[in-house]
């Protein structure tokens, strides 16, 4: 093939159909890293010291070779890395543009694990598998989403685009579009929440069902002690057939009071 309509030939390849170049992908991981981190003062300081922009880095190659066959240098490049910033990819785990990782240490993400555009992962989060036979086995993550510090999302299951996990969590069933996950085993507790600001890291504004159940249950006791404490008279009666009523009632009572 000549220049000439190898140049044709990638001109008629729509836009996009492109994959972007590696180096293209890291500029757009540094740029959300100065977007998403207050903490980021200048490119220089991304580039240099941030670990979940070098094990991306490294990362992105590896996947290449990945993809194309190679076994052992994607491996080695993976262990070089988690090495080098304590974070474990798998070279076989699909990664999309703008993906970033805070502080980074003890991240780990699965061979099949699929993560979408503009995703957020902090310290100690797993994309863990549930099975050892081969085939998919690791989760997929939409655009958009938020995992807190700590979450464990384990199993084949999809989170949809811009949930949010909250720190701890453990995931084992799928995750609607937008929602909010708490607990063990994660639940949904918030089914939608839009975000007025393009990235939604409010997390001390993420709801607590544990706490509220328990502030539900106390409130519960209050008012039973409270109807403990007033007289038998002003007490409210059940649905009966109003028994207490009728003139012989008390004389009802005495062989019970007896015994």
């Amino acid at each position: 093939m000549t220049p000439q309509s190898r140049a044709l030939g990638s001109a008629s390849v729509p836009a996009a159909a492109r994959q972007p170049s590696w180096w293209a992908l890291l500029r757009g991981d540094v740029r959300c890293v100065l977007e998403r981190d207050p903490a980021a003062r200048n490119r220089l300081e991304v580039w240099t010291i941030y670990p979940g922009v070098q094990a991306i880095a490294l990362h992105r190659v590896a996947h290449v070779l990945w993809r194309r066959g190679w076994r052992y240098a994607p491996r080695a490049m993976s262990f070089f890395a988690r090495w080098l910033t304590q974070i474990d990819i798998h070279p076989g785990a699909s990664i999309g543009a703008r993906f970033f990782i805070d502080h980074g240490t003890g991240v780990v993400i699965g061979e099949t694990a699929e993560i979408g555009e503009d995703v957020t992962l902090y310290h100690g989060v797993t994309l863990g598998g549930t099975s050892w036979s081969a085939g998919k086995r690791h989760p997929t993550l939409g655009d958009g989403v938020v995992v807190g510090a700590g979450a464990k999302i384990l199993g084949p299951i999809t989170v949809g685009e811009r949930a949010r996990i909250a720190a701890n969590s453990v995931v084992i069933e799928a995750v609607p579009a937008g929602a909010t996950v708490v607990g063990i085993p994660g639940r949904v507790v918030v089914p939608q929440r839009r975000s007025t600001h393009g990235f939604d890291l409010d997390h001390h504004l993420i709801p607590d069902p544990v706490g509220k159940a328990i502030a539900c249950l106390l409130e519960r006791v209050a008012q039973l002690e409270t109807l403990q404490a007033r007289p038998a008279a002003e007490m409210p009666c059940s649905d009966c057939a109003d028994r207490c009523a009728d003139p012989g009632f008390d004389s009802l009572l005495q062989p019970s009071l007896q015994e």
